[in-house]
């Protein structure tokens, strides 16, 4: 298993996700309400930027890996999850929601796993539609996190907004990778 930069910020992005579960652990001596949510997006947004920069990195630094390009989506999933379970918890975003942006990445995650070993995984590569459903989610989450106004704007309503424009995107995406994979899925079941 190799260890550099990139790996390291994401095994960092790994350790953040029980931090950013904690944060809503905290007693309220401790911690407010804002000050948790305040932390919590903190965690969320730092994770965000660590996402951006070991895939930066990688390429930069010519320390791309095969470890670490599983790793990098996993921390990716692992920290929406999180993020999202917290958020159904407290009451800002819908199960629904939850339940469509997850099981989409574990239906996408395997279906991009069956594709590479069958040798078609190109059928599957990540798309523009894919690159805007993760904007849209990872704007919603800290705004879905933070909840207060901020600069005048209502993070509530604007994240609750995106959330739901994620999850269409998500199931448009889904929809997507799906019809790519179809050909190459019909073709090894009529094989058999």
């Amino acid at each position: 298993m190799p260890f550099n930069l990139p790996i390291l910020l994401t095994w960092l992005r790994i350790v953040a996700i029980p931090l950013l579960i904690a944060v809503y652990y905290l007693p309220t001596a401790w911690a407010s309400s804002y000050e948790r949510d305040l932390i919590a997006t903190v965690l969320f947004c730092s994770a965000a930027v660590t996402d951006w920069a070991d895939g930066y990195l990688a390429r930069k630094l010519n320390q791309t890996s095969a470890f670490g390009a599983f790793l990098d989506p996993v921390a990716d999933k692992l920290m929406v999850a999180a993020a999202l379970i917290i958020l159904v918890q407290l009451g800002r975003a819908d199960a629904i929601v939850a339940m469509i942006i997850i099981g989409r990445e574990i239906t996408i995650s395997a279906l991009r796993e069956w594709m590479a070993k069958i040798g078609a995984s190109k059928s599957v590569a990540v798309s523009m539609l894919g690159k805007i459903k993760t904007t849209a989610q990872m704007l919603a989450l800290p705004m879905l996190l933070y909840y207060a106004p901020l600069a005048g704007l209502d993070m509530k309503v604007i994240g609750n907004w995106l959330i739901w424009i994620a999850a269409l995107l998500t199931l448009w995406s889904m929809g997507y990778y799906l019809r790519m994979a179809w050909p190459e899925i019909a073709r090894r079941s009529a094989e058999k």
